[in-house]
């Protein structure tokens, strides 16, 4: 915890806002360093210890802190409406741009059959949420548990009546 206030403090300090038109492509950058950044973090000082990423909460707390390097409005856990008759929570919403950033990370238990189930799902809530016209997942796959990461993005990436879906799975590979 003291890290992540330590982290977040110092981030805050860094405030060069973005304006709406390029909040995809800041996401999407950030997506795409996310690995690097954790290989860094990693990096200390005299073997200080380093922040652990050992779960889904932990990808989404740091991505929390790295958006707000670009963002001033994001929302934890926002509840989405009642669907089939339950309702589901947003990892992460950015009210502003319409847009809900979903994190996922592989594990034993949680591989690629399983992430696309969640993500299918997930994409049947947000998309009736008012505050959603896109969805952004970030899925960390350390262990490659999926074996084709490209078209595993390419198949569950789409735009269906206005509701935009873009999958991400960190780290590529070569």
């Amino acid at each position: 915890m003291k890290f992540k206030a330590e982290a977040e403090s110092i981030i805050s300090k860094c405030q060069p806002r973005i304006i709406v038109s390029d909040a995809d492509k800041a996401v999407e950058k950030l997506f795409r360093k996310f690995h690097s950044v954790l290989l860094e973090i990693g990096r200390r000082h005299n073997a200080r210890p380093s922040l652990q990423v050992n779960d889904e909460y932990d990808v989404q707390d740091l991505f929390r802190g790295l958006l707000r390097i670009y963002f001033e409005d994001i929302r934890d856990e926002e509840y989405t409406p009642s669907y089939a008759g339950a309702s589901a929570r947003m990892d992460l919403l950015l009210k502003n741009e319409q847009m809900v950033i979903e994190t996922k990370m592989t594990r034993n238990g949680l591989g690629q059959k399983q992430v696309r189930e969640q993500l299918i799902i997930d994409k049947a809530y947000y998309k009736i949420h008012k505050d959603c016209k896109k969805l952004y997942c970030l899925i960390y796959d350390p262990m490659y548990k999926i074996k084709n990461p490209r078209g595993f993005e390419t198949d569950l990436s789409d735009m269906v009546n206005g509701f935009e879906t873009k999958v991400f799975v960190i780290p590529e590979r070569a």
